[in-house]
């Protein structure tokens, strides 16, 4: 999978969203912020309702959804527990996550959790999550979603294999979230889900990711860049 510079950039919400703003992604309005008082500054700025979420977790954990002034405190405590918080324009619309497999994006899947948003409880203990694959979603939409997550995946630095995460504004436009470089790989995981769709079961997936990854590693040792004595042979 990814290497130091795509699973630190990932791993950053906050730097991952800006280098794919920059890149021409669209993604919603945020704030990097360390202070309950610059977490009010940033609500004045955004509006309500917000996302507030740990800069560097996975998993949902840490975050909050803030429909009223008098929530932000909580949900600022929260996040600022597992270090700089994001304080994030909340978009309403479908949550979606398209799975990056070498060079093509697998069909996206749309989440629809019984819970207020797809918490860590969805994602991994729930059996009331209903997941679509493909979703109910025009072809266009469809393919800009595969296009974005690639060119996501891409400029972050990110290689192998991975996970991009969207959800569509009021106008039905996909608004990038966030990507994962080691997605979960359990019952209840969307890369699974979305490989199945486009023809591969588990056990295909897992030779698919392994293929790749060994085939990287040995045009890199071809090319020269391994770094240690004896690497390719342990590669290969």
């Amino acid at each position: 999978g990814s290497g130091v510079l795509g699973s630190a950039l990932a791993m950053d919400k906050w730097r991952a969203k800006a280098l794919c703003g920059l890149a021409g992604i669209p993604t919603p309005a945020a704030h990097l912020v360390h202070t309950l008082a610059e977490a009010h500054e940033a609500l004045a700025d955004i509006g309500l309702p917000l996302v507030v979420k740990p800069v560097f977790e996975g998993s949902s954990i840490g975050v909050s959804m803030v429909d009223t002034v008098a929530q932000l405190a909580e949900a600022f405590g929260e996040a600022r527990r597992h270090g700089p918080v994001l304080v994030e324009r909340r978009v309403l619309g479908l949550e979606l996550a398209v799975g990056i497999l070498g060079d093509r994006a697998l069909p996206a899947v749309g989440l629809r959790a019984a819970s207020e948003f797809y918490d860590y409880h969805a994602k991994y203990v729930a059996e009331d999550t209903e997941y679509l694959c493909p979703p109910p979603l025009p072809e266009a939409t469809q393919e800009r979603l595969g296009t974005f997550a690639l060119e996501a995946f891409r400029t972050l630095g990110c290689e192998g294999w991975g996970r991009v995460d969207f959800i569509l504004d009021e106008n039905g436009e996909p608004r990038f979230i966030e990507c994962n470089t080691a997605p979960g790989m359990t019952a209840h995981s969307l890369v699974p889900i979305a490989a199945r769709a486009a023809g591969l079961d588990f056990p295909a997936l897992c030779v698919a990711i392994l293929a790749d990854t060994l085939s990287t590693g040995e045009a890199s040792a071809e090319a020269g860049h391994v770094g240690a004595p004896g690497q390719s042979e342990v590669t290969a």
